[in-house]
């Protein structure tokens, strides 16, 4: 699976912004030519940020964009799904009413996907590490240091564990 430029674009402007934290608000002008990215798009990107309760805006000519809260109390999942929508690794897989997966392609509840259990798992995997990530984890000063830490989580074995009756557990999107 693979995110859209929407939300690399993105988690890079609530970094820009957690790094400015306490500081006047931030002119999207100022990160769009920082990080050689198209202003109209991170206008677009922010509004949805803002729409979320992810970022505040202050106008006039010491206007700009701040984070909402702190940086530890946002998760990339916050981030992610306030600009790529609900997660889903394929397309057969979304979110039922109830909050569990639904496989489009499962046409009677006698006969499930066969890949049912692993699409639910690589969600599970994606879902879960974008909750466990903040803002602020983002935020470090040796980048040595984050190239490490990334390594070591990709090595980390996952634990997932299928439902007593063996088929996949049930998937929700609350916190």
């Amino acid at each position: 699976m693979m995110f859209s430029t929407k939300a690399e674009y993105g988690v890079r402007v609530m970094v820009e912004l957690a790094r400015r934290a306490g500081e006047a608000p931030v002119p999207l002008a100022e990160i769009a030519e920082a990080d050689g990215l198209p202003l109209a798009y991170l206008e677009h990107l922010v509004a949805r940020l803002r729409k979320a309760g992810l970022v505040d805006s202050r106008r006039g000519s010491r206007g700009g964009y701040m984070l909402a809260r702190d940086a530890h109390e946002i998760s990339m999942a916050e981030v992610v799904e306030a600009l790529e929508g609900s997660i889903a690794p394929i397309e057969c897989i979304s979110q039922g009413p109830d909050g569990s997966l639904v496989c489009s392609r499962e046409s009677h509840p006698n006969q499930p996907c066969p890949t049912k259990l692993l699409w639910t798992r690589v969600r599970s995997s994606i879902v879960n590490t974008l909750r466990e990530t903040t803002l602020s984890d983002l935020l470090v000063g040796d980048p040595s240091q984050a190239a490490r830490a990334a390594e070591q989580s990709a090595l980390a074995p996952l634990p997932i564990a299928p439902l007593a009756d063996g088929g996949p557990r049930p998937m929700t999107t609350g916190a």
